[in-house]
């Protein structure tokens, strides 16, 4: 079976930047640590908005301009850049919460084999439900789960919601 890890968002701006908690910053050597070690395949997902961030739909509920693209904020954590330097990994910008060609490349990766999947990363009650339910609508019988000690929330009891609506929806939760 492959295995696919998808590390979601663990930018600068989302660990100690812009929109940095002390949450996220106290997951980065654990999911590091999942990087290093992981065997498999690996997926690596940008928020990624531009200078009209202000102007979009957005910017107008997110007051807070971060992870624009060509902005230091838009970088990965360097903790995160330096686990995965020398392990190829699939880099996916997205420009909303979901990353929507996701579900196409996992497919394009498996191939015909029988594959499972798991996530880590920024913010566990945006980004990181967004797409593990993504990835369950396409893939529903195949095995995802979410490492909750290598995510974070935008608080903790955000954090603590979204891992219960991804088990209600039969992600596992380790």
């Amino acid at each position: 079976m492959k295995r696919f890890l998808i590390v979601v968002d663990m930018q600068k701006d989302f660990v100690d930047g812009a929109l940095g908690t002390p949450e996220a910053v106290a997951i980065v050597p654990a999911a590091a640590k999942k990087i290093r070690e992981f065997d498999g395949e690996i997926f690596v997902t940008f928020d990624t908005h531009f200078e009209n961030y202000m102007d979009t739909a957005e910017g107008k509920k997110l007051p807070v301009p971060h992870c624009v693209k060509g902005t230091p904020g838009h970088a990965l954590d360097a903790a995160i850049a330096e686990a995965l330097a020398g392990k190829p990994y699939t880099a996916v910008e997205k420009y909303t919460f979901g990353a929507v060609n996701l579900p196409a490349l996992l497919a394009n990766a498996a191939g015909k084999e029988p594959f499972s999947v798991e996530l880590i990363g920024l913010c566990t009650d945006i980004c990181v439900i967004s797409n593990a339910l993504l990835l369950k609508a396409h893939f529903p019988e195949a095995p995802i789960a979410v490492d909750a000690a290598c995510c974070a929330g935008v608080t903790p009891a955000l954090h603590t919601a979204a891992l219960a609506a991804m088990q209600s929806c039969q992600i596992d939760v380790l």
